[in-house]
């Protein structure tokens, strides 16, 4: 019998070094598992700002994301004001180009979404009191894996906008600012 009562003569006997080693790799591996499942595609949904200014440039933010298996999709978006009474008026559509409707809004609207149509929003070029409201972006994409399996979602993001005459007033202690 060989010495540690190991009958091949291998020390199976764990060194401080070979301890230390494997608790690196392990450590290595774990990270390495986190990066892979956190470095996805990012898409960060921003709200839109609420409040604009009369006769200056707005933009209504709308982001849907799409996770990477998803980029292969045809998208359309619908944009609409939202009356009192719940009627949704089209303001501008998008669906493979962006397109002016007629209306209130005509000429004062205008794409401001990105190439990969996870940002699709629109931008008032100039705004006026009578734009106060309630905005509605819908998004519906349909998915192109193949010709037997096309999946679709449809997704909105309401916006409630109050347009004013002036930017607002904020005074600190020793500094007022005109903020747009």
């Amino acid at each position: 019998m060989t010495s540690g009562g190991n009958p091949g003569g291998v020390s199976l006997r764990r060194t401080p070094k070979k301890m230390i080693q494997t608790r690196i790799l392990l450590h290595a591996l774990c990270f390495l598992i986190l990066v892979v499942q956190v470095s996805r595609p990012v898409c960060v949904d921003v709200p839109s700002n609420t409040e604009a200014v009369m006769g200056k440039p707005m933009k209504l933010t709308c982001i849907s994301c799409m996770k990477r298996e998803e980029v292969n999709a045809e998208t359309r978006v619908e944009w609409y004001y939202v009356s009192q009474d719940d009627e949704h008026i089209p303001i501008y559509l998008f669906d493979k180009q962006p397109q002016e409707l007629d209306g209130p809004w005509k000429g004062r609207l205008q794409w401001n979404g990105s190439k990969d149509l996870q940002d699709v929003s629109i931008s008032f070029v100039n705004i006026t009191l009578n734009d106060t409201g309630t905005y509605k972006c819908q998004v519906f994409r349909q998915f192109n894996f193949d010709s037997f399996y096309t999946p679709s979602f449809t997704d909105h993001k309401i916006i409630k906008l109050v347009v004013r005459e002036q930017g607002k007033v904020t005074k600190y202690p020793s500094l007022t600012t005109l903020s747009d």
